[in-house]
């Protein structure tokens, strides 16, 4: 099992007694930068890092980061910069990008060249994940939302062309034009770093993961959905001719571990706390409903039954169902927020493993209001304790991750010492 480590980086401030930049529901797009401290947010940058760099410390496989644009739930809007730099001081942990939001790169070959450099610089511990963006996204950066699709799709087959094909040559597509394409850094793993696809509810974009047999990680999303969706890649693989497991698999939940179970709910509440994020369910009054379902950017009849309720997008196109507007209560009884000590968490966190048998997962940890201190706790007996119980466990349940089964073909993965995988 591959185990990674995720926050949001929210802007707080803690200092003032409130977090965020207002201390009350922000709705997305409408709180001006005017009031954005640059001092505080240089000690934000540095405590993250910091804590990314314990979380392998304390033994996790992945540091996951992601990107959002224009709000101060997320402060990674240039999430390649944080990844140049946890490629230089960190030693082992995979990077894990979830991911770089293609339909906005109007000149990916500068992507091609700024991920080869990271994954060059790490010696090949980059794990390159694509998003489509929300309306948020597309509106902070004026692309159009029905081009979203195929934009997300030919910037992928350019880059993995120029990572694979030596220049020069020509590049003559229906969103990108290139006389010549012959970058001169190419990535540290052979063929490419690996590729995954975080998403939610879009069938489209479940489907396009199997068929290129790209692992697909599913976002903070309730535990039913998640298993249908699961199955629709399995269905799809199948339909290609190949069986797919729990190597083509993850999921990222709201997991936090404290010192006593009375710690623990208190820490654990900070997550619908802080800067209003939609995704942390909770916050209401955040989303805003003009980008709700931007034309073109989301097909209503192509997402998950149960989930077409939904009023909200995510990274993989689709919308979150069961995320936004439900209480703390009610993600703790359906184990989409696990809080407790390791006593408690480790069999929560078992029931999750044996209900939707993915083989990569991401604790997200030390968000909403939660600080720094917080997050260190919770952190040190993540790798005290909760680490290994969670090994033992995948290996009694055979869940085997990306790095130890190939996605593509089912087989036992080797990694040599340039990054390559073999089976």
């Amino acid at each position: 099992m591959f185990i990674g480590y995720f926050t949001e980086r929210p802007y707080q401030d803690e200092a003032s007694g409130f977090f965020g930049a207002t201390g009350k529901p922000i709705m997305d797009l409408t709180v001006s930068n005017g009031i954005y401290d640059a001092h505080l947010a240089a000690d934000l940058y540095n405590r993250f890092l910091d804590e990314k760099i314990y979380a392998e410390e304390m033994g996790f496989d992945g540091l996951m980061l992601n990107e959002h644009h224009s709000t101060p739930f997320c402060m990674g809007g240039a999430m390649n910069v944080e990844a140049s730099i946890l490629a230089r001081i960190t030693k082992r942990a995979k990077i894990v990008l979830l991911g770089n939001i293609l339909p906005l790169w109007d000149d990916p070959l500068w992507l091609v060249e700024q991920l080869a450099m990271i994954d060059v610089i790490s010696r090949g511990r980059l794990v390159s994940g694509w998003v489509r963006g929300t309306g948020r996204e597309s509106v902070a950066h004026n692309i159009e939302p029905h081009h979203n699709w195929e934009r997300f799709q030919e910037a992928h087959d350019f880059i993995i062309k120029a990572w694979t094909e030596p220049g020069p040559f020509r590049w003559e597509g229906k969103h990108y034009h290139y006389r010549h394409v012959n970058p001169w850094v190419m990535p540290y793993q052979k063929p490419h770093p690996p590729i995954w696809l975080p998403g939610v509810i879009s069938r489209d974009s479940l489907v396009w993961a199997a068929e290129k047999r790209i692992p697909y990680i599913m976002l903070a999303t309730e535990m039913e959905p998640t298993r249908q969706a699961f199955q629709i890649y399995h269905d799809t693989a199948a339909e290609q001719g190949y069986q797919s497991g729990p190597q083509n698999l993850g999921y990222l939940w709201k997991v936090h571990v404290d010192e006593t179970e009375e710690l623990a709910e208190a820490t654990g509440r900070k997550y619908i706390q802080g800067p209003s994020n939609p995704f942390l369910a909770g916050n209401e009054g955040t989303v805003n409903p003009a980008l709700v379902n931007l034309p073109g950017l989301t097909s209503r009849r192509r997402v998950l039954p149960t989930q077409a309720v939904a009023t909200a997008n995510r990274g993989g196109g689709g919308g979150v169902a069961g995320v936004l507007g439900r209480p703390y209560e009610k993600q703790i009884e359906d184990y989409t927020i696990i809080c407790g000590t390791p006593k408690t968490v480790i069999p929560k966190i078992r029931h999750v493993l044996e209900y939707l048998r993915p083989g990569s997962i991401f604790f997200w940890d030390g968000d909403g209001a939660m600080t720094h201190d917080d997050a260190m706790r919770s952190l040190r007996l993540m790798g005290e304790e909760v680490i290994p119980a969670v090994r033992e466990i995948a290996k009694d349940l055979e869940l085997p991750g990306p790095f130890e089964v190939d996605p593509a073909t089912g087989e036992t993965v080797t990694e040599d010492s340039n990054g390559t995988s073999s089976a």
